[in-house]
């Protein structure tokens, strides 16, 4: 489940992916619908990973660290939420035995868990901060399943 951290920092990355220039904290805030001590950390956490770059004083603010068309959902929740596996032991980025599993090879759970990761991950790593801006996510609704 994606945690109201990683929402909020979706929300303000498409924002600054909207704009040409920079915008303020406060400004960020107000159109994410976040409050604005919360995403100022987790700008931090972004610019401290080269996805926002900032500046301090009057005339200063936030803008994009790279283009938006090179920054794909899947960084961004990683960044913010970790792995997007819903199990240990099927992330590519932090593997790790489950604590109740007896036996990798044979887990019932595994094969499951690991179309779901891939899945999960082709499209958060195929959809990017220029496609949120262009309005892409229609034609994603369209295709889901229902329920």
């Amino acid at each position: 489940m994606l945690s109201q951290k990683a929402r909020y920092a979706l929300r303000a990355m498409i924002e600054l992916a909207r704009e040409s220039g920079q915008v303020t904290a406060g400004e960020l805030a107000e159109r994410a619908d976040a409050p604005r001590k919360f995403l100022e950390a987790i700008l931090l956490t972004l610019a401290r990973q080269g996805l926002v770059t900032s500046r301090r004083g009057k005339f200063g603010g936030y803008h994009l660290g790279r283009a938006a068309e090179e920054i794909s959902f899947a960084e961004i929740i990683r960044l913010v939420d970790g792995p997007l596996a819903l199990t240990p032991c099927v992330s590519r980025t932090a593997f790790r035995r489950c604590e109740d599993c007896r036996d990798l090879a044979t887990c019932a759970l595994r094969e499951a868990l690991l179309r779901a990761r891939d899945a999960t991950a082709a499209v958060l790593e195929g959809y990017s901060l220029a496609d949120a801006v262009a309005g892409g996510g229609a034609e994603l609704l369209e295709d889901a399943p229902a329920g």
